[in-house]
């Protein structure tokens, strides 16, 4: 990322909008891919939250005089998280990652499903923990002890929430590096959520403040 600015991504990286399913009571149950926008090989998205192009940068960022100064952590996923073990399932847990995707709630919280020595409950919360996308939980297998994490093409998702009515993070998916502004390189992962609203206290992580300033995108398709 630059300071102050958007996201570099190079690499022919693909990006697509990601809108998140939800039941008849509300609750986060699955993703769905929309179109995929056409990108050249290197393209810059939108940091500030308030490009009129979104999710591409048309530099509003300077006109805004946008503070882009990246205040999360840097430890390892591990360092950060809390830990629940199950009887059939390990679960871990950084809460300054959650996007606020909601996934974790169906069926009883993937929490209590976790405690339970119940082969379904641990199957659905293998599934919660998966479709997390800033990766805030993981699931670890009792036996080999390894992370059970879902199959991820390195792609870049625009998140849509209808249930919440806003839109959300940009979803980092298969292992793409990040490079902080100052050229650090965080901690290489299969799933991360980066703050597109302009307005998390975790940047350059979503901390889920997108819902609470009720952060919406516009449909805009147009490729910089």
């Amino acid at each position: 990322m630059t300071r102050n600015g958007p996201y570099r991504v190079s690499g022919a990286v693909p990006l697509a909008r990601q809108t998140i399913v939800a039941d008849e009571e509300g609750s986060s149950v699955a993703w769905e891919q929309g179109e995929m926008l056409d990108t050249p090989e290197e393209y810059a998205l939108c940091r500030c939250g308030r490009s009129r192009n979104k999710p591409f940068c048309d530099d509003s960022h300077l006109r805004a005089g946008f503070d882009g100064t990246e205040t999360a952590s840097r430890e390892p996923y591990l360092a950060q998280a809390d830990e629940e073990d199950g009887p059939r399932v390990r679960l871990t847990d950084a809460q300054a990652l959650c996007a606020y995707a909601r996934f974790c709630d169906f069926g009883g919280q993937v929490w209590n499903l976790v405690e339970r020595d119940d082969p379904d409950a641990a199957g659905l919360a293998v599934r919660e923990a998966g479709l997390c996308p800033s990766g805030r939980l993981v699931a670890w297998d009792q036996n080999t002890k390894a992370p059970i994490e879902p199959d991820l093409e390195p792609s870049i998702g625009v998140v849509e929430d209808p249930p919440q009515g806003v839109a959300g993070p940009l979803w980092v998916q298969g292992e793409i590096p990040l490079y902080s502004a100052d050229g650090y390189q965080y901690e290489t992962r299969n799933r991360v959520t980066l703050c597109r609203c302009g307005a998390s206290g975790n940047k350059p992580f979503c901390d889920g403040t997108h819902a609470a300033i009720g952060f919406r995108d516009g449909i805009d398709k147009r490729v910089r």
